[in-house]
């Protein structure tokens, strides 16, 4: 399938580890021109390697995303380094390993700013181009806890909104301009190095293991690598009809059926 991306420009937030690396390797597999942050220099690079460094038209800008001002200092270093984008995926998101129900205001701020608020300002930055050019796509990762009880009351809170944000702006999105799409794409529980999971394992494999066999019908972790393939495909010329698409990838983990309703 030609996905028609070569020479198309992208940014994936959070793109040198974990799902965010998986996409990242993807696209530029597919010819796009990647630009991936990160806070870790190290894995940074490493990523970078792996998708033919800067001589490949790849870059990373090593940067805390959540600190305020962060993503107008993102947008402004991309312009003037990298040029406009065509493509927008929204990666970068976590606990903030809050996980008290009942903790302060602060702390709600802390996981709303990371998973909510960054993606609405850096999809904000870009989408005037991509309305001007008449072409992009922005892919919101959320998550399976959007919809149901799975993990921190913070989190799940920000996903779903993220979720909903994603909905209403791809409706408006398509009123105003037929080709630039924004989707998102619920990831069910994966293993990624260094991750959750992946300490879970060290550290309590029978949780793990129990957790296998009670929830995940396919009694095994997910890989970044089986969510990117979904992500490429919202990025493409072949996603002309999805706007404001939810795609839950999680191997029927989740026990809810909501999510049909918000397929496009």
């Amino acid at each position: 399938m030609d996905m028609g991306l070569k020479g198309r420009n992208a940014l994936v937030t959070g793109g040198a580890v974990g799902i965010g690396k998986a996409i990242s390797i993807d696209l530029a597999k597919e010819g796009v021109n990647v630009v991936i942050t990160s806070r870790s220099e190290g894995k940074l690079k490493e990523t970078l390697e792996i998708m033919g460094g800067t001589e490949a038209g790849h870059n990373g800008i090593v940067c805390d995303i959540s600190e305020e001002g962060a993503p107008h200092n993102l947008a402004n270093e991309i312009h003037k380094n990298f040029g406009n984008l065509d493509i927008v995926v929204n990666n970068a998101g976590s606990t903030q390993n809050i996980t008290d129900p009942y903790c302060s205001i602060n702390d709600w701020r802390k996981v709303f700013r990371l998973n909510l608020e960054v993606p609405i300002e850096i999809n904000n930055l870009f989408i005037p181009h991509m309305k001007k050019q008449d072409w992009g796509r922005i892919v919101n990762i959320t998550a399976g806890a959007a919809l149901e009880n799975s993990g921190p009351v913070t989190y799940c809170a920000s996903k779903a909104a993220l979720l909903a944000y994603t909905r209403a702006m791809g409706r408006i999105l398509a009123i105003e301009t037929s080709n630039v799409v924004m989707t998102s794409v619920l990831p069910g529980v994966i293993l990624t190095e260094g991750g959750h999971w992946d300490k879970v394992l060290q550290e309590r494999p029978e949780h793990a293991e129990r957790y296998l066999e009670e929830r995940c019908p396919l009694g095994r972790f997910g890989k970044p690598s089986e969510i990117s393939p979904m992500v490429v495909l919202l990025c493409s010329n072949n996603a002309t009809f999805s706007q404001g698409s939810i795609v839950l990838v999680d191997a029927g983990q989740g026990k809810h059926n909501m999510y049909f309703n918000y397929l496009a």
